[in-house]
């Protein structure tokens, strides 16, 4: 019996990957989170060696992920690709260029050989851990907000505005939600140095500082919410392709989706859950809760945007040049053989996971900085 695989399924299929790959990238960014409190919340050098080395050794992770996630998105994708990259690429540029930084401030800063001093190094973290999850942010909200350009019969970009991507930081949504992004992984990389570090002034210090983040996380991504829903959105003709503005767009497609509003609405919950543990129970467990609420909320918005007849990346200059996950795909036949592929994903899991508890069954403390061999 000969099982028919359509393309629209596969489509489907693949931007539902993407968006998986997406969300556990956002949550893989406490590590970048993390980084923003080198300097406030460490008080002495052994403190900040401290907090680089449990961070340290999850940044890795980050890292593969970004890259995996491009990388699905350019195979499954690829005219998104060549149309956002093509385009607006000083946003993309900053993006890659934080997180060189943040690999060669890793790589280098304990060398014998720093020349620069271990600050130096610092700042480069602190600079991926503010700037890179906020562009990342500013960049996914012009999926729901749109971009300035147009395609030719050859599908060439031609991008509307000289800025190229960074006249996205002029959009109020798109701040909001870059801004959401920034403090969450900022909660995040708080309650996985509570977890993680061995060291009472830190601990302390990381829980006096996780309200003065929460506040501004709840409003900004509130904030982002209402706003999305209650304007209009970039509907595609499943038939024609023909995209149009559709009246309460997203809002429509959460009510005509019922999983992903139950996704939506039980990551926000799980994250509030995890926040309220640290912060009224003083617990060192936060994160296991606001990691998975985290990877919940954030596929639930993509799929939001690429879902239900929509277009995930409109064009505001001409709206029938915006992408859909039927416009913008790889033929039925790479998707096929990517497919096939992507069956080893739970075996690539399984390691990742077994990794991250060999790595993580001790938590870091001043005896383990002085006597371990390998300290970043």
């Amino acid at each position: 019996m000969t099982i028919m695989i359509t393309h629209i399924f596969l489509q489907n299929y693949w931007w539902f990957i993407v968006s998986l790959l997406g969300s556990f990238l956002v949550f893989l960014m406490f590590v970048q989170g993390g980084q923003t409190f080198l300097f406030s919340l460490a008080k002495n050098e052994m403190q900040r060696t401290m907090i680089v080395n449990t961070l340290g050794r999850k940044w890795e992770f980050t890292f593969t992920t970004l890259v995996t996630f491009g990388g699905a998105f350019f195979a499954s994708f690829p005219l998104f690709y060549s149309t956002s990259f093509g385009g607006a690429y000083w946003v993309w540029m900053a993006i890659l260029f934080s997180f060189i930084l943040q690999a060669v401030a890793y790589e280098y800063r304990s060398k014998p050989s720093n020349v620069y001093g271990k600050k130096t190094f610092d700042f480069f973290l602190l600079l991926n851990g503010s700037l890179g999850p906020f562009l990342i942010g500013v960049a996914v909200a012009t999926f729901f907000t749109g971009s300035k350009f147009s395609l030719n019969q050859m599908n060439q970009v031609k991008w509307e505005t000289q800025w190229h991507g960074i006249e996205a930081l002029l959009n109020i949504k798109n701040l909001a939600l870059g801004l959401a992004v920034l403090f969450l992984v900022r909660i995040n990389g708080l309650l996985y140095i509570i977890n993680t570090v061995e060291e009472e002034n830190v601990v302390a210090s990381a829980h006096k500082k996780l309200t003065f983040n929460i506040i501004p996380f709840l409003l900004f991504f509130l904030f982002f919410i209402i706003m999305l829903l209650v304007s209009s959105g970039f509907a595609a003709d499943r038939v024609t392709g023909v995209v149009s503005m559709e009246s309460l767009k997203y809002l429509h497609n959460l009510l005509r989706m019922p999983v992903v509003l139950i996704f939506f609405l039980s990551g926000v919950l799980v994250v509030l859950f995890g926040i309220s543990i640290a912060v009224f129970k003083k617990s060192s467990k936060g994160i296991w809760f606001t990691g998975p609420g985290t990877i919940l909320t954030v596929l639930s918005l993509f799929l939001t945007a690429g879902y239900n007849g929509t277009a995930f990346y409109p064009s505001i200059f001409n709206l029938q040049n915006s992408l859909t996950i039927r416009n913008a795909s790889s033929s039925q036949f790479t998707l096929k053989t990517m497919t096939i592929v992507s069956f080893f994903i739970p075996i690539v899991i399984a390691y990742i996971w077994y990794t991250w508890k060999s790595i993580s069954n001790k938590k870091i403390n001043e005896d383990e900085m002085k006597s371990d061999g390998h300290v970043y």
